[in-house]
């Protein structure tokens, strides 16, 4: 036989199933309308998650196609903006349902047996709410939120479409630039920072394209130096070398000044016949088209005159 208190203990375990139920819960509050279907009102079904993961990417896309993609980032501004409205919402309506179940059980506690709790502990507690006696009678006293309820559903409802609405064209954006990345890089290359360049006055048309392509494929550079009578020029002085420098202030190109230098080297060797290229010098050593292979150069002194800061490239 069931007890005073154990009815009352029941009735609290119900209110309390009935306030913390997220979404999830399939008759959330009266309404003349069609209810919000469950999985538009489901908590957080993966896209926090999701936007996060989609976020990191548009991180790795900036990098790899050269800047700001400022259409992408107005998807995902739109995007968060959504998804921020609806745990908005959704913290609103989680208070409502609090309060409601507050006053059902106090109400109880100190006047009796309730007709709201009478409905609770005689039925399913998902579908307290959708009945509505219990708004009603709550309704009468005077709790504000009661009748903020379906409001709050029918916005937590629309801010989740349109939340994962955002997400998915947020999707589409990244699947349409995703598609387009062989003629998103070449435009990278193609218009990206140009090096900074000196002594171009008297350069070769032959070395002018050496130097042009190099510094698309490889640069920027801190600086590419050219045309020079000063020292011993050697190449420099007719225009048919130029220096492209990986460090500045006669620095050790060491990390990815190192690897730069590298890249720069092994590019010209492999496109030195179609380029014009007859020798590369780099890190003290020199690889001479005619006689190919790298051979150990004389210790000049210092790192600029042993080719540690920057790669020499000469053509024919």
């Amino acid at each position: 036989m069931e007890t005073p208190t154990s009815t009352l203990r029941r009735a609290a375990v119900a209110l309390v199933a009935v306030a913390t139920a997220g979404p999830l819960a399939s008759g959330a509050v009266p309404s003349s309308a069609a209810e919000p279907s469950a999985a538009a009102l489901a908590a957080d079904p993966g896209d926090s998650g999701k936007f996060g993961r989609l976020n990191a990417q548009i991180e790795r896309l900036d990098k790899a196609y050269g800047g700001d993609l400022a259409k992408l980032k107005d998807a995902r501004y739109a995007a968060k903006k959504a998804l921020d409205e609806s745990k908005v919402l959704q913290s609103d309506l989680n208070e409502a349902r609090d309060l409601v179940a507050q006053m059902a059980a106090s109400q109880y506690m100190t006047g009796g047996q309730d007709p709201a709790v009478s409905i609770i502990t005689s039925g399913n507690p998902s579908d307290s709410l959708s009945n509505v006696s219990l708004v009603s009678h709550l309704a009468q006293n005077k709790a504000a939120k009661v009748a903020q309820i379906q409001t709050l559903v029918s916005k937590q409802d629309k801010a989740r479409q349109e939340a994962q609405q955002k997400i998915t064209e947020l999707q589409k954006e990244i699947k349409e630039l995703l598609a387009q990345k062989s003629r998103i890089r070449s435009l990278v290359k193609k218009y990206k920072p140009e090096s900074p360049s000196v002594g171009m006055g008297g350069v070769t048309p032959r070395m002018l394209k050496v130097k042009n392509t190099i510094d698309m494929e490889e640069g920027p550079f801190p600086t590419i130096g050219c045309v020079r009578s000063t020292g011993d020029p050697q190449d420099h002085g007719t225009g048919h070398a130029c220096d492209f420098m990986v460090t500045t202030g006669g620095q050790m190109a060491s990390g990815s000044a190192q690897s730069l230098g590298d890249r720069t080297a092994a590019y010209a060797i492999a496109h030195a016949s179609a380029l014009g290229i007859k020798y590369i010098i780099w890190r003290q050593r020199i690889y001479d088209l005619r006689s190919p292979g790298w051979r150990s150069m004389e210790n000049r002194g210092g790192v600029t005159a042993n080719h540690y800061d920057h790669v020499h490239i000469s053509v024919f």
